[in-house]
C-alpha cells in the first residue's frame, strides 16, 4: 500500500508534521507548503496529495484568523481535528552544553513561550527566525557550534541534534488545534459525528444572531467556538464561524433545519468526531 501523502505548513519536523504523524501514523509522506494559502492549493490538487492538516487556533495565541477565511473559500471539508500539546526543547549539535551557546534561534512565538527559562542565561542572544524546525535544520546543515534552537521533539531526531533541556516552555498545557482537511469528493460519510464546524451571516434585524444562538442552547448543543470575520466588500457586516458539540447527529440536523431561514449563506465546513489531545 502506498504511503498517504499529507500536506503540512512548514518543513519536516515542525509541529504540523508532529500532528500529522499523531493523526495518521508515522507511515506518511510529508509534503511541505511554505504558507497556508499554498497548503490549501496543494490539498485541492489530487495529483499532489491525499489530504492535509492545518493549525486553526492555539490556547495561548488564540485563533489564526487568516485560516478561517482560507477555509471558507477553499471548497475543502474538515474531516477531523487533533489537539497537540506544544513542547519546546533546547537543542544543539551533539557534545555541547548550554553554557557553550552564544545564540538560540527559533520562531518568535516559541521564543516568547520560553523567555523565563533564558533569564538564567543572560549571555545567550535570542534570535527570531521563520520556523522552529527550520532553526534546527539550519544548525545541522551549517554545522553551527555555539548556536542552539528551540523546537519540538521531532527535529532533534530528524537532524541529529542533542536536546540540552526538555520542555522549557513556561506554560505546560499550551495546545494547538489542527483541522484535518480533505477534498469534498474524498470524504467518507461519518454517521456518528459529535462535532460540526460551519459559518453563516445574519440580517441586521435586532435579535437575529441571538435567535440562532438560542436555538443551539435549546437543542442542548454546546457552542464551543464562535469567531467573527468581516464580509469582504460589505462594511461592518460579518460571517460567524462556529464549532458545535453534541451527543447525537440528530440534534445537529434538527437545529440546522430550524435556523436555515434566519442564517444567511450558511455553509457546513465539516462534521466529525471530537479530537483527542496528544501529549
Amino acid at each position: 500500500m502506498d504511503k498517504r501523502r499529507i500536506v503540512i505548513q512548514g518543513v519536516e519536523g515542525c509541529f504540523h508534521h508532529i500532528a500529522a504523524n499523531a493523526y495518521y501514523g508515522e507511515d506518511v509522506e510529508i509534503i511541505p507548503a511554505e504558507n497556508f494559502a499554498k497548503l490549501i492549493d496543494l490539498i485541492n490538487d489530487e495529483a499532489v496529495c491525499d489530504g492535509g492538516i492545518m493549525a486553526i487556533e492555539n490556547s495561548i495565541a488564540g485563533s489564526i484568523l487568516q485560516n478561517y477565511g482560507l477555509l471558507q473559500d477553499s471548497g475543502l471539508v474538515i474531516e477531523g481535528e487533533i489537539y497537540l500539546r506544544i513542547k519546546q526543547n533546547l537543542m544543539a549539535l551533539p557534545g555541547q552544553k548550554i553554557e557553550d551557546l552564544k545564540e538560540v534561534h527559533s520562531h518568535p512565538m516559541a521564543i516568547n513561550q520560553c523567555r523565563a527559562f533564558f533569564r538564567d542565561y543572560p549571555n545567550i542572544r535570542l534570535v527570531e527566525t521563520e520556523d522552529t524546525a527550520i532553526s534546527a535544520r539550519n544548525i545541522r546543515e551549517n554545522e553551527w557550534k555555539g548556536i542552539g534552537a528551540i523546537a519540538g521533539d521531532l527535529p532533534a531526531d530528524l537532524y541529529d541534534l542533542e536536546i540540552l533541556a526538555e520542555q522549557i516552555e513556561s506554560i505546560k498545557n499550551n495546545q494547538t488545534r489542527f483541522f484535518i482537511l480533505k477534498r469534498k469528493k474524498d470524504v467518507v460519510p461519518n454517521g456518528g459525528f459529535t462535532k460540526a464546524s460551519l459559518y453563516f451571516s445574519t440580517s441586521h434585524e435586532p435579535g437575529s444572531l441571538s435567535y440562532i444562538l438560542d436555538c443551539f442552547s435549546k437543542a442542548n448543543i454546546n457552542l464551543s467556538k464562535i469567531q467573527s470575520l468581516p464580509i469582504p466588500g460589505i462594511n461592518w457586516e460579518y460571517f460567524f464561524h462556529v464549532d458545535l458539540e453534541f451527543e447525537f447527529p440528530s440534534q445537529f440536523k434538527t437545529v440546522m433545519n430550524k435556523i436555515s431561514e434566519t442564517a444567511k449563506e450558511m455553509t457546513i465546513l465539516g462534521t466529525y468526531n471530537q479530537g483527542i489531545v496528544i501529549r
